[in-house]
């Protein structure tokens, strides 16, 4: 698909503009209701079929199909971010009026890593062609692994991220606001919520692994796989403020993302040496799968109400008092 430069840099400044006017729709501390998370998540969403209908209009029906079977497929696995970052921020007690702030940083942070990992997928995909043969068997053996330890959930206080960071960035055990580094006594400490930040940015990674060799199974073009990428991960702070507290009910969800995961491997294997399966066969494939896994899950959980998750019995980390707060300096802080 042949796009201009000024295509991409529109699309990069909308991007852009977006991020800008959420930051400034939530410059205050506020705790983030299920009203408000559920227009921003109608807002991004609408975004997204839009410019997917955009390039359908424009580019014809098979690159408009690519784009929203990427979309679908991101929009998915970015489900699974969604669930850890409530254990994240449950274990370390993170107040809800300061958690879109992080979620802000690591969004951000995530479309400049993953922007890196699509530009070099593609540079391998077209150097090596036999690259796509490991991208297929990671993701069989992803959505296999997926499925065995699907009632497994990560642990931040065995998190070998956490022991690292501790051991060489020195860490106050109080939350100062919203600012992630602070001066205390004149020494420069991190706040916890610096080390949640890293954490949010080391698990995205973790799933950009995933993620990324699954949209190039639907579609080699890189302005596809881009956009798809970043408008899924726009509307991912609202989603997580939508579903954070309905985790417990997508009981078989998980199994959904590997069977999804499963199936782009094999549509992998079978594009490479023997036939291509129709993007439309695809995107159907894909949305079946995620569909009955939701209903499902809605189903078997039926009557449970919205809950958080418990916070650890000892919380590892509070907010810090008035006088902590007047004595402090602020290394950083985002206004």
């Amino acid at each position: 698909m042949d796009v201009p430069f000024w295509v991409w840099a529109t699309v990069i400044a909308f991007i852009v503009v977006m991020l800008a006017i959420d930051l400034f729709a939530h410059r205050r501390a506020h705790v983030i209701g299920v009203r408000e998370a559920a227009i921003w998540s109608a807002i991004w969403v609408a975004f997204g079929i839009a410019f997917g209908a955009l390039v359908w209009s424009v580019y014809g029906a098979e690159p408009g199909q690519q784009y929203f079977a990427g979309y679908l497929i991101e929009k998915s696995l970015a489900v699974d971010n969604v669930f850890v970052w409530a254990i994240i921020f449950s274990y370390f007690g993170v107040p809800r009026e300061y958690q879109h702030r992080v979620l802000f940083l690591g969004v951000l942070g995530a479309l400049v890593l993953r922007g890196g990992f699509i530009a070099a997928g593609a540079a391998l995909i077209e150097n090596f062609s036999w690259v796509l043969y490991v991208f297929a068997a990671f993701l069989l053996w992803t959505g296999y692994r997926m499925i065995r330890s699907r009632d497994e959930h990560l642990d931040p206080a065995g998190s070998r991220t956490l022991r690292l960071f501790r051991r060489f960035v020195p860490m106050t055990d109080a939350y100062y606001g919203q600012r992630l580094l602070v001066r205390v006594g004149g020494t420069l400490v991190a706040t916890p919520l610096l080390a949640v930040l890293v954490l949010v940015e080391v698990t995205d990674v973790v799933f950009a692994v995933d993620s990324i060799p699954a949209i190039f199974a639907v579609t080699d073009d890189v302005f596809l796989v881009f956009t798809a990428n970043a408008f899924a991960i726009l509307g991912l702070r609202a989603m997580y403020f939508l579903l954070a507290d309905l985790i417990h009910r997508f009981v078989y969800l998980k199994i959904g993302l590997a069977l999804v995961l499963i199936w782009v491997g094999v549509k992998m294997l079978l594009k490479i040496d023997l036939f291509y399966i129709p993007t439309s066969i695809s995107l159907a494939v894909v949305a079946t799968i995620i569909g009955t896994s939701v209903v499902a899950s809605l189903r078997a959980t039926r009557g449970q109400s919205r809950r958080e998750l418990p916070s650890p019995a000892a919380a590892p980390f509070r907010v810090a008092t008035e006088e902590e707060l007047a004595a402090s300096a602020p290394a950083w802080k985002a206004r």
